[in-house]
């Protein structure tokens, strides 16, 4: 809640009129018209809600003082009064009522609202008027359900001041300790859509054994593995319960998010589906892929019920009069407006591991030979068949192996030992295999990277040895061909680890048990959860639907996806503390500026309310968040020595400016790029479906693979129906909304009355704008050549803000998309 005096801070209390004992203040309240839902007129309670209306019982309101009554030592008498209806637009209704409010009231603490109509209503703004210090404009923003409904309390909205718990005024304090017993409900029975309860809970919505036995799943949480991690039983619902404040809907644009994600969820891949019947059908030849972009794929006539689809993705979706039917036709990514064969160059392959959709897993190689610490009983020798020899003659004329491991010029990325384990299990699945890999890299004196050797390596299984190859490049035509098929299927793996670890896990997942033990444990009030709230918006949202239609059995990343230490070392004299080992490193050195500029604002912020560290170890609120955030939403984990202690200010800063970045940053740089370096998807393809054609060949498949190497490349590739689904979704993940709040751009209502955080909040954003132009500089200079050069895309991702659609750039609050 976010609130906002329009005259200068301190105690807010009444005017007295001019016999000094009672003063008229107005309240104004503004209520957001949703499509739907209260007044929209709609059946039965929608009549009774006017009559309502009509005799200007809408809501009841009750001022709170923050102070005690002197004489009793208890809580004042609140001050009531209905508010009645006194306009209406196409967006919003408001309601009035006057209060008389004597001299010895107080400060007002707080209003309490009680709703009288028969549905929920989206509160957004109350206006207290005619107060000493000026209008109180207190931001709502949150669904206040009908005092018909079971259960249901008055809503408390609080003013603007930000209270750490020991400095709650006394007439709050019963309040405050209320609306957190109430968001943190008694875990017992089953949740209502309006329900404003935060716990924890297993995902168990992931399978779907009901409808048949290949789709079950495992539970991810459980008292062995809390929340959101593994195994026992599964419910499958298009429902899923969020509490009631974190929907879409009443935030943002209804035009977008909620609606479009799942009208091309469940909407335009069912379509897909129908009209490219054959599931394992691949493409033909190069230009097949080209014609998505050009003429796309005719649809069968999309059902009335999401004809709304071609207003929502009018990019995407083309209705074609004549023929009665629609076309998807797809926006050319990036990558090949720039220059359409960049993927097929070692030089881009490389340079995206800097400057692409993953840029987080390249690893320093520190020790030699490459080592895997998989039982060799069960995987196979362990060690690397890239040997000293290998690396050598790739790198001879340069230095010796020895060299460029003292000179930190080797860089590897190691899919090796954590896709093993998985590969017999995967290529159980039709149409799809795997490998354990290893790629290795050389960093060049341009500050680029040059691959030296892929190894690719299936383990003992079906009565076979252990099998594995190096492939390097070459200029023979036959070992061209296998390098760029064994590159493939190292993207494939990428991918797969950028998908759901680097993308979902690391941000999606991780920030969800933070969200929910701040919403538990950190009252709105408190300065702390007033900080994160922006940083917390939409996410639980999102996850939901993620997990009905993305990461659920059969869903998007399961049908079309294949399942970092040493980049950097502590200098006191570099910018930021930190010599990154790849000076050109797009990712890291923008990533950095704004984690500096995230890090100095936290910092601004936290010793304003906390001037020393003694505040922090008695705090019991922020103690007993960060304790549940260990101890219950990582209960599996919660002795593990790596997590940070919160004793002193220090401690407290850099634990929120990790929240924030991951929330902000790292999200920003897995997810918005996805269309643009993904949508052509032999850049970044999902899947491998084919082995290479030297495992266990015969001669009718090696006679194939050299009378047709491209074919084989594209059967390799994923099929029309995987491809085209995820190129769908991408887009919409990769796409901004109208209303995107982007982090710095405005300031919370809360701060805007705080001249010390105001000023804090102005220095960062500036910040922010110094960013953008850097990164301008950057891609201009043609000395940094993994962010310039011909036909490459400029690496934006960082860049702090942007327009709306799909633009690679800007760095949304929260994890929203």
């Amino acid at each position: 809640m976010n609130i906002k005096s329009k005259s200068f801070p301190g105690s807010i209390r009444a005017i007295a009129t001019s016999d000094e004992k009672s003063t008229r203040v107005k309240a104004v309240v503004s209520v957001k018209v949703i499509a739907g839902g209260l007044l929209s007129g709609l059946g039965l309670a929608g009549g009774l809600d006017k009559i309502t209306d009509l005799f200007g019982k809408s809501l009841l309101l009750e001022l709170v003082s923050a102070e005690l009554d002197p004489k009793t030592e208890l809580e004042k008498e609140n001050i009531k009064g209905y508010a009645r209806k006194v306009s209406q637009d196409d967006d919003e209704v408001k309601y009035e009522s006057d209060f008389e409010v004597g001299a010895d009231f107080g400060e007002i603490g707080a209003v309490l609202v009680e709703n009288e109509h028969h549905k929920e209503m989206h509160l957004k703004t109350i206006t207290l008027e005619g107060l000493l210090n000026g209008n109180l404009i207190i931001n709502c923003n949150s669904w206040v359900s009908p005092k018909s409904e079971e259960n249901v309390e008055k809503r408390v909205f609080f003013t603007d001041k930000s209270y750490l718990p020991f400095q709650t005024p006394n007439g709050l304090r019963r309040l405050r300790e209320k609306e957190l017993a109430i968001l943190q409900g008694n875990g017992q029975g089953e949740r209502k859509s309006s329900d404003r309860i935060y716990d924890y809970d297993v995902y168990n919505d992931l399978g779907d054994p009901d409808s048949s036995s290949a789709l079950k799943r495992p539970v991810l949480g459980g008292k062995q593995h809390p929340y959101p991690r593994h195994p026992m039983s599964e419910t499958r619902s298009s429902d899923v319960y969020v509490p009631r404040d974190e929907a879409f809907s009443t935030v943002k644009s209804v035009t977008f998010s909620v609606n479009t994600v799942s009208s091309v969820l469940h909407a335009l891949v069912p379509s897909l589906e129908t009209a490219i019947i054959d599931s394992d059908l691949g493409f033909p030849y190069f230009t097949k892929i080209d014609s998505l972009f050009n003429e796309g794929v005719n649809l069968p006539p999309l059902s009335n019920k999401y004809g709304l689809l071609r207003n929502l993705l009018p990019r995407l979706v083309k209705f074609i009069n004549d023929t009665k039917e629609d076309l998807l036709r797809f926006e050319t990514p990036a990558i090949i407006e720039r220059d359409k064969f960049s993927w097929f160059r070692d030089a881009e392959f490389s340079r995206q591991t800097l400057a692409g959709l993953n840029p987080c897993s390249i690893q320093l190689v520190t020790e030699w030979p490459l080592k895997s610490k998989l039982d060799p009983k069960v995987y196979g020798n362990p060690n690397s068949l890239i040997t000293e020899e290998i690396v050598e003659c790739e790198i001879k004329g340069f230095m010796t192996l020895q060299e460029a491991l003292k000179r930190k010029k080797l860089f590897i990325l190691d899919y090796h030992d954590l896709l093993l384990p998985y590969v017999k299990k995967v290529r159980e699945v039709e149409g799809t295999t795997l490998y354990g890999s290893r790629t290795l890299f050389f960093l060049t004196d341009e500050g680029t990277l040059r691959p030296l050797a892929i190894e690719l390596t299936r383990p003992p299984m079906d009565r076979k040895p252990q099998w594995r190859q190096v492939f390097t490049p070459t200029w023979n035509a036959t070992g061209c061909w296998l390098w760029r098929l064994a590159k493939a299927h190292v993207l494939a793996h990428d991918s797969g680890y950028h998908q759901l670890v680097s993308h979902w896990l690391r941000t999606h997942c991780a920030t969800e048990p933070y969200i929910i033990a701040a919403n538990r444990q950190l009252s709105v009030i408190h300065p702390i959860f007033r900080l994160m709230h922006p940083h917390f918006r939409y996410t639980m949202e999102i996850n939901a639907l993620a997990r009905e239609a993305l990461i659920n059995a059969s869903g998007i990343i399961e049908t079309s996806f294949s399942p970092a230490k040493g980049m950097a070392v502590e200098d006191p004299t570099a910018p930021h503390g930190l010599k990154l080992t790849i000076e050109d490193y797009p990712y890291a050195n923008d990533g950095l500026m704004l984690w500096d500029a995230i890090k100095q604002w936290v910092t601004d912020y936290v010793k304003h309310y906390y001037p020393d560290s003694a505040l922090v170890q008695s705090d019991k609120e922020l103690q007993a968040w960060w304790t549940e955030i260990r101890t219950i939403g990582h209960a599996d984990k919660k002795d593990e020595p790596w997590w940070p202690k919160l004793k002193t200010v220090e401690d407290l800063i850099g634990i929120l400016t990790t929240m924030i970045w991951v929330a902000s940053g790292h999200h920003s740089a897995v997810n918005f790029g996805q269309y643009d370096f993904a949508g052509y998807f032999p850049n970044r393809p999902t899947i491998a479906r084919t082995n290479m054609p030297t495992e266990d060949p015969n001669d009718e498949e090696m006679k194939f693979f050299l009378a047709k190497p491209e074919v084989v490349l594209l059967k390799c590739f994923p099929s029309q129906i995987q491809a085209t689904k995820v190129m769908a979704v991408l887009d919409i993940l990769s796409t901004h909304s109208p209303e995107e709040e982007y982090i710095g751009a405005a300031i919370e209502g809360v701060w805007a009355d705080n001249p010390f955080i105001k000023a804090a909040f102005e220095r960062f954003s500036g910040k922010l704008k110094v960013l953008e132009g850097v990164i301008d500089a950057r891609n201009a200079n043609r000395n940094l050549n993994n962010r310039s050069g011909a036909g490459v895309v400029p690496y934006e991702l960082l860049k702090p803000f942007s327009v709306p659609g799909v633009t690679s750039m800007g760095v949304p609050n929260s994890i929203s998309i």
